[in-house]
């Protein structure tokens, strides 16, 4: 399935449930590993568990495959692997600590940068 057709389908299935701070990072230059990043914020672990249910359900439906899921026990972070995209849906506060978007939106030489800044500040 198109990246783009299948991006849509993640969005719209996480909004579907609420999902809050929904973001698209396309990492297609970073890594040949997956071409998207879509990470999304939801309340409780039941919100976590239901977002992530319903993107594997809407990309079932329209024909595409769930590689795998991970952290549905929890539900504090739950990760599902569609190939090309990969959803990451997570707690307020797991998401703060982990600050994916920051680590996938720079090079490592951004960051290397940064952090001798800092160090030298």
């Amino acid at each position: 399935m198109d990246t783009r057709k299948l991006q849509k389908i993640v969005v719209n299935a996480l909004e579907d449930i609420k999902g809050k701070d929904i973001e698209v990072i396309n990492t297609a230059k970073l890594t040949s590993l997956f071409e998207r990043l879509v990470i999304a914020t939801g309340d409780s672990n039941r919100q976590v568990k239901a977002l992530a249910r319903n993107v594997q359900d809407k990309v079932r439906e329209a024909g595409a495959e769930v590689l795998s899921t991970e952290g549905e026990e929890a539900g504090e972070w739950v990760l599902v692997d569609l190939g090309d995209i990969v959803v990451h849906v997570m707690q307020p506060g797991v998401r703060l600590y982990y600050n994916l978007e920051e680590l996938w939106q720079t090079t490592p030489a951004q960051r290397r940068k940064v952090a001798e800044q800092a160090a030298a500040g």
